[in-house]
């Protein structure tokens, strides 16, 4: 599976077109029945706006799962656009919703479009974007004493620590790529790396970088 791209935190934006207002949330998901319970919500928030219009793309069992909906908006004017910059910026684990409130002025086809389009990149230009990579959960046992040469080892080869358990020793929960797990397995069998253990958890996706 490829890399992609997804976001580190959720956004709202808002934009007014000829007195509508659109609301775009931007939500981070990581499973398709995620995304549907996360549209329940917002649809619920905003009971009172005339449409929310909804696009997502999540993997599932690595492959891309995608939706659009315009909501009762003109058909091709709202999911189907903001489906569309969500495939051209290659995010993926992403929902955005779109909740208009009718200002009373008819935008026509054309202007629906644009500004179901502009609230979605509105949304994805301000939002911290992750890169998004398949790779490795471990779990590795430590003593106290070398917890913070371990955390220099993580940073200079790109290995994240994304949870300690600490008990006789510390329990750290890392995430990888493949390529640097293989360092890290080699390291660790040839004492370079002072671990006491190393547990392999299970294949995921994991973030690879932030992207400013």
């Amino acid at each position: 599976m490829d890399n992609f791209i997804s976001i580190k935190e959720n956004i709202q934006t808002e934009i007014v077109v000829k007195k509508s207002k659109f609301i775009c949330n931007l939500i981070k998901v990581e499973t398709q029945e995620e995304a549907e319970n996360i549209i329940k919500q917002i649809k619920k928030k905003y009971y009172d706006a005339r449409h929310n219009c909804v696009a997502y793309r999540v993997i599932d069992d690595e492959k891309i799962v995608e939706k659009a909906s315009d909501d009762g908006e003109p058909s091709g004017t709202a999911g189907g656009p903001m489906l569309n910059i969500l495939q051209k910026n290659n995010l993926c684990n992403v929902v955005a919703i779109v909740t208009r409130y009718f200002g009373g002025i008819l935008l026509g086809t054309g202007g629906l479009v644009r500004a179901y389009s502009d609230a979605t990149i509105d949304a994805i230009e301000i939002s911290e974007k992750v890169e998004i990579c398949m790779g490795q959960e471990l779990e590795a046992e430590i003593e106290y004493n070398n917890l913070e040469s371990f955390k220099y080892y993580c940073k200079i080869n790109d290995i994240y620590i994304n949870d300690f358990g600490y008990s006789d020793r510390v329990i750290c929960k890392i995430q990888l790529e493949d390529v640097s797990m293989q360092r890290l397995v080699e390291d660790f069998e040839t004492k370079k790396v002072n671990l006491i253990n190393l547990k392999f958890l299970s294949k995921k996706l994991i973030n690879k970088s932030i992207i400013k």
